[in-house]
């Protein structure tokens, strides 16, 4: 091996649909080449070799790498070489420098070398990347089947008074059902015919979205009963939760080394605003806002059902607290919650045994709930492990085995 081969190196590559331009520079910051490769199988050989022909790569920063560079970055990978996610080039810079696809190349090989850039690209090669691909497809079949009752609303607020009071004050379900099986019909001339026949084509795709929804859904929880059973235990997770979680976390959990760091992704993690005298934090504006969307969802649902979130939320306003600050801290540390039962998965405490005692004491679900100060339909799911409420479980069953020399 060469002298100059022994040299460390940093690479940065800007990405785009047809061409990847790779740019080099030196362990203290000095250009050394650039080049533009095609970006197929044969161009990303020929960008690795042209890395590692220039020295030994301490790193590369590559543009897009779950996009335009999830190719190139496979291929890195596959060769040894330590790959980076690089965001693109700040609107500042680019009004200073210009840009072109060498700058930004260069830009991002610099970011690595500064240690600006440390984010490692999601392995895109499991499970995670399936339930990702399948809640893409479900998201594009909600939108369009909302665009399509939407548009059948809209044409029978204007359709003939003979279409309008068929369908008149009938829930969507069984609206959709008998537009589906209505059989228009006449001419193309008449108005009334062609609503009609429109409207029942409009409800067959409905249907059709439906089934397409429901079948992605039945595949994302046969994941993630595979792939993450114990996530949906966690208070307020479901399935679609659940699988955001996992997508933001990515197939390799360990490009996430703390709490913190899952914290600062979904955008939950305090951000310093200090100056002067004030000292002070505000909300996170960044991370993965999907990720932060299912936080703030599992956070609704806890202050609406689980015990131990109601009494933070009493306590915290009792200190003063705006409902905004109180869901604020509570999204941080469903965060951590998260982040620990994807990472340490710890099954839920079993809560079958609750009915079988009670119905061996002769208790009925009215006498618990009574004592409880809890609606009985919500005791009858928390026996059948429908809910989870783990504070309610230790109490109903401390209180069962009270209830038991009584019974004898």
């Amino acid at each position: 091996m060469s002298q100059q081969e022994q040299h460390r190196i940093f690479a940065g590559i800007d990405t785009h649909a047809d061409t990847h331009h790779v740019a080099i520079i030196t362990d203290y910051g000095k250009p050394i080449a650039d080049r533009e490769f095609l970006a197929t199988s044969s161009g990303y050989r020929k960008a690795v070799d042209f890395i590692t022909a220039h020295g030994i790569p301490g790193g590369v920063g590559v543009e897009g790498t779950g996009t335009y560079g999830a190719g190139l970055t496979k291929a890195l990978q596959q060769a040894g070489i330590p790959v980076t996610e690089v965001n693109r080039p700040n609107r500042q810079q680019r009004h200073m420098r210009g840009k072109s696809d060498p700058l930004d190349a260069y830009q991002a090989a610099q970011s690595v070398l500064a240690g600006i850039s440390t984010a490692v690209p999601k392995a895109k090669d499991g499970p995670v990347e399936c339930l990702r691909v399948l809640r893409t497809s479900r998201a594009s079949a909600i939108k369009s089947r909302t665009a399509t009752i939407n548009q059948i609303r809209d044409m029978l607020v204007s359709a003939e008074d003979s279409i309008r009071a068929k369908y008149r004050g009938m829930p969507t379900v069984p609206m959709i059902a008998m537009m589906a099986k209505s059989r228009p019909t006449g001419h193309l001339a008449d108005p009334v015919y062609v609503i009609a026949r429109v409207l029942k084509t409009l409800a067959l795709r409905y249907q059709y979205l439906t089934a397409e929804i429901e079948e992605a859904n039945e595949s994302l929880q046969e994941l993630l009963d595979s792939y993450a059973p114990l996530l949906c235990d966690l208070p307020g997770v479901g399935t679609d939760v659940a699988s955001q979680l996992l997508v933001t976390m990515g197939d390799n959990k360990e490009r996430i080394s703390n709490e913190a760091q899952f914290a600062a992704l979904a955008g939950v993690a305090p951000v310093p605003a200090s100056s002067g005298k004030s000292t002070r934090f505000r909300l996170s504006r960044g991370g993965d806002r999907q990720a932060n969307s299912a936080l703030h969802h599992i956070v609704l649902v806890r202050m609406g059902s689980d015990a131990r979130t109601k009494d933070y939320v009493d306590k915290r306003t009792a200190e003063g607290k705006s409902k905004r600050e109180i869901m604020r801290c509570l999204k941080r540390y469903v965060a951590r919650e998260v982040y620990r039962q994807i990472t340490n998965p710890i099954p839920a405490p079993t809560v079958t045994d609750l009915r079988l005692r009670r119905r061996e004491l002769g208790i009925t679900l009215q006498q618990v709930a009574e004592h409880l100060n809890h609606w009985p339909s919500y005791l009858s799911r928390l026996e059948r492990g429908r809910t989870r409420n783990d504070l309610l479980s230790i109490k109903y069953r401390s209180w069962l085995a009270e209830q038991a020399p009584a019974a004898v």
